[in-house]
């Protein structure tokens, strides 16, 4: 199958890049993801952190790495994230 009509069949899966904080549990890091957004009231620019919980299967990523992490169907209550790839180790 190619990635052409894969991609159509699923539809778009979002991306975010990030630094592993934990990776304490089995087959599961979480990632602090950090955005750049206006404040609703002053405009100014703050720095909004996310934490997501992805399934690293393999067990690759460790703490202070820079991944990338793909959305996909739920695996638990809080896992819906999957590592991509190890951007680069800390």
């Amino acid at each position: 199958m190619s990635e052409n009509s894969d991609t159509q069949k699923r539809g778009l899966r979002k991306t975010r890049v990030g630094v592993v904080v934990s990776n304490k549990m089995e087959k599961t890091i979480v990632v602090a993801v950090v955005r750049r957004v206006p404040h609703p009231q002053f405009r100014k620019i703050v720095k909004v952190t996310s934490k997501f919980y992805a399934h690293d299967e393999k067990g690759e990523a460790a703490i202070g790495d820079r991944v990338r992490i793909s959305e996909m169907r739920p695996i638990s209550k809080l896992k819906r994230w999957r590592l991509t790839e190890v951007l680069s180790h800390h």
